[in-house]
């Protein structure tokens, strides 16, 4: 590696989004709207705001409204100039300057693994980050999940990985660590088992989309033979990273929200919602005033 400096992200953004059918039958899951802006925009600003300056976007067939809405729409800014709502431009032209975009086409789903695989001649011979675009961490006003990570690999430039604890009962759900503490919330990996039971669970730390990964894993990618649903899955690859180079898994500080789950999406449009410097005060007293109980629409 030439560098230790994290200035590429890849946000894989090719998946189908059948979690959400049929409100994304023909727009992207990455474009649904959290209270005042589409989800995949959220990704893009943390990524930002840690330093990142090249944004490689993997999309897939029906994608093209990502393209569009980090790009410059002459014909919108054209029809705010006529109606006399300028004021709104200045908005939208920080969206399409906020970073160096480029999409990468994958051809046909084939896993996660896969998606970043796609992104590697762009990525060459650098570390680089890659941010799952459902995944929403909130952290306030602190430091950027992503910029945490960042800070920690200047230091430590080693394969890192964004974890939180998850209920013994959720495990199945997530990758899970085999890991043992060092220090500043820091884990040495040993291996990673993915969605295990109950009872197989290392640990109670689970993967979350936030990753900084170096060039090999290309390699170990390129050699991942297809699993379930013939796709090539990272996890796979990692497990074999793991063996070649030490890799530390990270305790993210912040609220993460799966906004590729339908629960997970409404949680955290209530939340985001709830601190919405605009609209916060009115939803809160919104919520408070909901009489649920009385109306039948939840049990007492």
């Amino acid at each position: 590696m030439h560098t230790h400096k994290i200035t590429k992200a890849v946000i894989p953004a090719a998946g189908l989004g059948t979690r959400f059918l049929p409100a994304t039958k023909a727009s992207p899951k990455e474009m649904l709207p959290l209270v005042d802006k589409p989800l995949i925009q959220y990704v893009v600003e943390e990524a930002v705001a840690s330093g990142i300056e090249q944004i490689i976007i993997v999309t897939g067939r029906g994608k093209r409204a990502i393209e569009d809405h980090f790009d410059i729409s002459f014909e919108l800014e054209e029809t705010l100039k006529q109606t006399g709502k300028e004021r709104l431009i200045p908005g939208l032209r920080q969206i399409s300057d906020m970073a160096d975009f480029c999409y990468i086409r994958q051809s046909e789903p084939r896993g996660l693994g896969h998606a970043i695989l796609c992104a590697k001649h762009v990525i060459g011979d650098e570390p680089f980050a890659v941010l799952l675009g459902d995944d929403i961490i909130d952290v306030d006003h602190g430091v950027p999940a992503l910029k945490q990570m960042v800070n920690i690999f200047k230091s430590n430039p080693t394969p890192l990985i964004g974890i939180q604890r998850v209920l013994k009962s959720e495990v199945h759900h997530y990758g899970i660590l085999d890991a043992v503490a060092t220090h500043d919330d820091l884990y040495k990996i040993n291996d990673l088992v993915e969605k295990p039971s109950v009872e197989d669970a290392p640990s109670d730390l689970a993967v979350i989309g936030r990753y900084i990964l170096i060039p090999e894993i290309f390699e170990l990618l390129e050699k991942t033979p297809p699993g379930k649903g013939n796709e090539i899955q990272l996890t796979d690859a990692l497990k074999e990273l793991v063996r070649l180079k030490t890799m530390y898994g990270y305790l993210i500080e912040g609220n993460r929200y799966d906004a590729g789950d339908k629960l997970g999406f409404l949680k955290a449009t209530v939340e985001i919602g709830l601190k919405n410097t605009e609209l916060g005060k009115s939803f809160e007293e919104y919520i408070k005033g909901l009489s649920l109980v009385r109306e039948g629409l939840l049990k007492a």
